[in-house]
């Protein structure tokens, strides 16, 4: 029977990496897809557009993967960005950069992407087999034997499996490779959704739905602290919050109400002053448009359908004249305008969520290879890992650095 120096499972970002890069070290390697093609998943990234990576530098990269995010330090050292950059360009496929350091094809198709990781894989003949669903792996006096649903039979000198998480489970993601994962011994942290919208507990809130508060501050309070959230575009829905800030915070805001129960989160609808100077220019506007409705006033600083539910809060009656407003209110609209209090009481469900936070422990994987510290040449890429990184590329560069280094690994050890 012929044996592989490599078997992948799984055929998204980190597998095609992983199996890449093994092949160009000249091992013979084999990826086994669940699918009948790769990068499924892949396909859906930043609706079809891919946004690859980003041009953060490495602490902010460190940063986005939250309190044990240094493990990836050696991955992204020894397949970088610019790296990941360079790949592609090399392959024919040119890249552009948008808001927020955002690396995306100029085709602003995910389609691209998958095709030049087809091509490359075609390149240096690595084998695929499709319609592959792993059930079960075993290690046999150092060999690896993978065995299919349909009983085939894959032998193997190393295995990597980067058979992601548990999200956009029509894909195959369904958590395959977690199973086996744990069969063989491997601790598989709480599974929590990541990128996720979140259930806010006010109704007036879900009455604006569709509405989006524009470059507004966030932070979110629990147990007398305050943890200030970037600023940024704040969706407001039928449950709840959404868009950019809330996607990018919710794996660490669902990692506060686990530990704290229903949390407050403050909007600030004037981040570029401070509430002082903004109590100046309110007593200052009061003074100069004295004659204008405080409804007409505001809307120089709310979308028109929020100003009456903010009035509403803090009771004061939107016809009043700038004239007519007391001393307290003015200061009571002052502070609803820098710091108005949601309830955060919950989040939508793992199937809506953009990735997997939760996995096989960093501490039973190698940082410097991926290689599992429990199952020799046995190793891990992508979102099978634990945690998970904010929006902006972040997550599609683990993936493509975490398979470099277990297809480079593989490949040596």
């Amino acid at each position: 029977m012929k044996i592989y120096d490599i078997a992948v499972v799984g055929a998204g970002p980190a597998g095609c990496m992983a199996a890449i890069r093994g092949a160009q070290l000249g091992k013979k390697v084999i990826i086994l897809e669940r699918n009948n093609k790769i990068g499924r998943k892949l396909l859906l990234t930043a609706n079809g557009r891919c946004n690859l990576t980003n041009t953060a530098k490495m602490e902010v990269f460190l940063e986005k993967f939250g309190k044990r995010g240094s493990f990836y330090r050696d991955a992204f050292n020894q397949f970088s960005n610019h790296d990941l950059k360079i790949f592609f360009k090399k392959n024919g496929l040119e890249l552009k950069e948008e808001a927020e350091g955002r690396i995306f094809p100029v085709t602003e198709k995910s389609k691209s992407v998958v095709d030049v990781l087809l091509n490359v894989l075609e390149e240096y003949k690595v084998n695929l087999a499709y319609n592959y669903r792993l059930e079960h792996l075993q290690k046999v006096s150092k060999i690896f034997k993978l065995t299919s649903t349909k009983k085939e039979l894959i032998t193997a000198q190393k295995v990597v499996i980067a058979t992601g998480g548990v999200t956009y489970g029509f894909t195959g993601s369904t958590g395959d490779g977690l199973s086996i994962a744990e069969l063989l011994g491997h601790h598989i942290t709480d599974l929590k959704p990541g990128g996720v919208p979140l259930c806010v507990r006010e109704e007036w809130v879900h009455d604006l739905k569709g509405v989006t508060l524009e470059n507004v501050g966030l932070s979110i309070g629990y147990g007398g602290k305050k943890i200030y959230l970037s600023r940024g575009n704040l969706l407001l829905t039928h449950f709840g919050v959404s868009g950019p800030v809330i996607l990018d915070s919710s794996n660490r805001i669902i990692e506060l109400m686990d530990e704290h129960g229903d949390l407050k989160i403050y909007i600030d609808f004037i981040p570029e002053l401070n509430s002082e100077a903004l109590g100046v220019r309110l007593m200052e506007d009061f003074q100069k448009h004295s004659k204008k409705s405080l409804r007409t006033y505001l809307k120089n600083h709310l979308p028109n359908s929020m100003i009456d539910p903010l009035l509403n809060i803090i009771s004061i009656d939107p016809a009043k004249k700038l004239n007519q407003i007391t001393k307290k209110e003015r200061i009571l609209l002052q502070e609803a305008l820098k710091s108005l209090p949601l309830t955060l009481n919950g989040h939508l469900p793992m199937d809506k969520a953009m990735v997997t936070c939760g996995g096989v422990s960093k501490k039973e994987i190698n940082p410097q290879t991926m290689e599992s510290k429990l199952v020799g040449g046995l190793f891990f890429a992508g979102e099978i890992i634990a945690g998970c990184g904010g929006r902006g590329g972040y997550n599609l560069q683990q993936a493509f650095s975490t398979g470099y280094v277990a297809g480079n690994s593989a490949s040596k050890i």
